[in-house]
């Protein structure tokens, strides 16, 4: 009965992916071969990648990340260099492109630098069981830049990628930007500007049945607040008032109270500091406080974020918090500042079409339906940055994993191959449209 079942089980997956190549033409059936001919290569240099901490801060290591894939990019004909990132304290990042063509104008976007510094016990590449593989950054994302190299090798041994447009940028900073961001994402911003898609390779959830149609924005605040300093016996009269700490109160609970239940909108104070006298550095993301329980606050500071799925969400919300704050008790200050930081990637109907054609790609492939993460699901990412200027984008096609920013995670090799053959089918059927 066991041989029964799998016999049923292994004819019925042939015949799905029969069924689903039938779809192919002959160029993209090339290309699935083409692939699949070179995966053992594109596994070993996704092992010698990993095996090269480039946490963020750990600026030559970012670079010999970077130089492994400028010299790949470069013996595909591609102008292939570093950008130096001195300017917003960080390494640096890749940029290559090529333009072969007056079709679609396509960026590709990676990122070279992981959350495993130089002193994470996660540094080097550890074999599991079946095709899972352990190491810092295998997912997230040096699975997705080896895709992306992956997927352009198989263009150019078709002969296709000459004739393309293709923009690849590799960030050495999305684990942790530099500052200021302008600097910081100029690349990404000047790639989108001159884009007509663009295609992110982060692992999204994980899951290669699912791709990222939108992501909220990341954005800062801060929120100040004084009183009046006086025996605790006094407050609420008309000479004291009602003290700094109810003052920050009644805004963070107005704060809940009107915006909480907003579709995609979350708001959260992280560290709130208070008393008679305090300290708050927001670079270190830390305090000091001192006070009695029997005087009456004089000063607070409370430091927080906002994510939106859209810049009108972010504009309303952001008014409607000062609006909230300049309503203030008795003989108390408030203000609150807003800092620029990841903007949304947004939900349009473009995006979804996108991931329609990729989802039509998959199918075709015998890989399944793909459909969208949900936006509230969906932190800030590089692709963010290429909203305002792009046609239409997905993000979330890099490597199957799970684990991310831990010490166990890990990544699907299984996953490789498929991710690269639907990345390189897609861009050959946009290239063509």
């Amino acid at each position: 009965m066991y041989f029964y079942k799998l016999t049923i089980y292994v004819l019925l997956f042939f015949f799905l992916n029969i069924s689903g190549f039938a779809q192919l033409s002959k160029v993209e059936k090339k290309l699935v071969k083409l692939i699949d001919e070179e995966n053992d290569t594109a596994i070993s240099l996704l092992k010698e990648v990993v095996n090269i901490n480039s946490g963020t801060m750990n600026f030559k290591g970012v670079r010999e990340v970077g130089q492994v894939f400028i010299e790949k990019f470069e013996a595909l004909g591609m102008e292939a260099y570093w950008q130096d990132g001195s300017a917003f304290n960080r390494s640096g990042h890749v940029v290559a492109k090529i333009e072969g063509g007056t079709g679609k104008k396509i960026m590709m976007i990676g990122h070279l630098d992981t959350v495993f510094e130089k002193d994470s016990p996660n540094q080097e590449w550890i074999p599991l069981e079946g095709n899972m593989v352990k190491g810092p950054g295998v997912a997230d994302m040096k699975g997705g830049n080896v895709i992306i190299l992956q997927t352009l090798t198989a263009l150019h041994k078709q002969g296709l990628l000459s004739k393309l447009n293709i923009t690849v940028v590799l960030t050495g900073d999305e684990e942790k930007s530099g500052r200021p961001l302008d600097l910081s994402k100029k690349a990404l911003v000047d790639a989108a500007k001159w884009a007509d898609i663009a295609l992110g390779f982060e692992n999204g959830d994980g899951n290669p049945s699912t791709a990222v149609v939108a992501r909220r924005s990341s954005s800062d605040w801060i929120l100040n607040v004084s009183g009046k300093a006086s025996h605790s016996s006094q407050i609420f009269k008309p000479q004291v008032g009602a003290g700094a700490i109810n003052e920050a109160s009644r805004i963070l609970h107005q704060f809940y109270e009107q915006l909480s239940s907003e579709k995609y909108l979350t708001f959260n104070p992280g560290v709130i500091v208070g008393g008679t006298t305090i300290t708050h550095d927001t670079n270190l993301n830390s305090g000091t406080a001192f006070g009695k329980d029997n005087v009456v606050s004089k000063e607070l500071s409370v430091a927080g974020d906002i994510r939106c799925i859209s810049v009108e969400q972010l504009q309303k919300t952001q008014k409607a918090m000062k609006t909230i704050v300049a309503n203030h008790l008795p003989q108390t200050n408030a203000t609150i500042t807003f800092s620029g930081g990841y903007p949304p990637f947004s939900l349009t109907d473009s995006n979804y079409e996108l991931l329609e054609k990729f989802s039509q790609v998959s199918q075709d492939l015998g890989f399944g339906k793909v459909n969208p993460v949900d936006p509230g699901d969906a932190g800030a990412a590089d692709i963010s940055f290429t909203s305002e200027y792009i046609d239409m984008g997905l993000d979330g096609l890099g490597l199957g994993g799970s684990h991310g920013h831990t010490i166990d995670e890990t990544g699907d090799l299984s996953t490789l191959p498929m991710q690269t053959k639907r990345a390189a089918v897609l861009i050959y059927r946009l290239t063509k449209d």
